[in-house]
């Protein structure tokens, strides 16, 4: 192994110690007194929002902290793209909410349908209405439906997304079976921001090796609304590996923006009037915060959430924290890891804020790991500080050395697959799967 290799495996090792903990303070704030009590609604039970429920009552346990979810297990976006690739059954990506109960989270399988952030209730589907001292939003993404010409929600179930683990995962990859060898499956790649920046060039690797082992004469076209996309030279030097002759990869420079879709013909024609037809057609479209964020007041312009770097709370809305992917947290990507990390530092800034103290300097730790083949991995990490009122990244973080060898890359597939389990086991309490 290259001294960079040995820098890099040390670091990625630390990173999956240390990383999932994120920020310094999240392990050692103490409980506090009863009178700090207070009652905070956290909506959203993905790796921000169930994160956030588990540490507001390890920071406080006299709290009374409720979680709302309309599911009764939540599947996670990372790995999923493994079950394309034929590596994991989609049930693996699922976990329940049972150890949350255990430490006192109430959990409400009930949807937020709204937020009076003056009155400071929710209203949930059944119509009851839930008061709360401070509010947690974790609301994921939704899609600007209509903003890509052609493709809405129904438009979805021809041509499946398959950005929200779930249905539409489960639509994809019947669809990729049942295509016949020989056929083409494209890929519409967003222009930025979305939801898990390596996402859709891992889904490219995870579909070309079960091309690659099952249906051999299939092509993968790669149609980009961007020139350039998070591990780039690593992706594209796996490719040449062990998917030259299957993955094309086109650039918006080269015409690779998606400006129509017909999803019932799964054609799609580029910017500058080209036409694709395929076989399965995968469209990432345009995103935006998950609806209850702009329900609450806290979105801008754009769709996003304007955050306080410092706390996470609405930048707009007093009282009300939003962590995940619905977030504006620049230069921290939308992951999982940095969900995780970002409901930490909610919470922390809750039980702070409740005990009338400040909060406590926030920090975080991001690492994303990607798979390419079966035992050849990458990952990317980053760690954040506030300086200046802004989130900044500092020295710590960086990709995985191009020049490495086919042991390293199978270490980081193993570290991805640590990753995972213990990230999830932080979020939810899960058992590796």
């Amino acid at each position: 192994m290259t001294s960079a290799e040995t820098k890099f495996s040390r670091r990625q090792a630390l990173a999956m110690l240390g990383g999932v903990g994120a920020t310094a303070f999240s392990f050692s704030t103490p409980a506090i007194a009863q009178r700090s009590a207070g009652r905070v609604v956290v909506v959203g039970g993905g790796f921000g929002g169930a994160t956030a429920a588990r540490y507001l009552k390890r920071g406080n346990p006299n709290l009374n902290v409720t979680l709302l979810d309309p599911a009764r297990r939540f599947y996670t976006c990372p790995f999923t793209n493994l079950h394309f690739g034929g590596l994991r059954t989609f049930e693996q990506q699922g976990h329940g909410f049972d150890d949350l109960r255990r430490i006192g989270v109430q959990i409400v399988h009930e949807r937020a349908n709204d937020v009076d952030a003056k009155g400071k209730t929710v209203t949930l589907s059944g119509g009851r209405k839930l008061p709360y001292d401070r509010l947690v939003l974790s609301p994921g993404i939704d899609f600007r439906w209509g903003a890509l010409e052609g493709y809405d929600q129904a438009a979805a179930e021809l041509a499946p997304h398959a950005w929200q683990a779930g249905p539409q995962t489960v639509l994809l990859k019947k669809q990729l079976e049942a295509m016949e060898d020989g056929g083409l499956f494209i890929l519409v790649a967003p222009d930025n921001p979305f939801r898990c920046p390596p996402g859709p060039y891992e889904r490219a690797s995870m579909v070309a090796h079960y091309l690659k082992t099952r249906k051999p004469k299939s092509k993968l076209l790669i149609l980009d609304a961007k020139d350039n996309f998070s591990k780039q030279g690593l992706f594209q030097d796996g490719w040449k590996k062990f998917y030259a002759d299957i993955i094309e990869w086109v650039p918006r420079s080269k015409d690779g923006k998606v400006a129509k879709v017909d999803a019932k013909a799964r054609e799609v024609e580029t910017e500058f009037g080209k036409k694709h037809k395929a076989a399965v057609l995968n469209v990432v479209p345009p995103q935006k915060a998950g609806f209850i964020a702009e329900r609450a007041g806290v979105t801008n312009a754009g769709g996003w959430v304007p955050v306080k770097p410092q706390t996470f709370e609405s930048a707009q809305v007093a009282d009300v924290y939003v962590v995940g992917d619905a977030t504006i947290a620049a230069p921290m990507p939308k992951s999982g890891f940095c969900a995780n990390a970002q409901g930490k530092v909610a919470a922390a800034a809750i039980v702070a804020s409740l005990a009338g103290r400040e909060a406590p300097r926030a920090s975080w730790a991001n690492t994303c790991y990607s798979l390419i083949a079966p035992n050849y991995g990458i990952s990317v990490a980053g760690v954040y500080e506030v300086a200046d009122g802004k989130i900044v990244e500092i020295k710590g973080g960086g990709v995985s050395p191009r020049e490495a060898s086919d042991e390293f890359r199978k270490l980081e597939a193993e570290y991805g697959v640590g990753w995972y389990n213990a990230i999830t086991q932080d979020t939810w309490g899960s058992k590796p799967a």
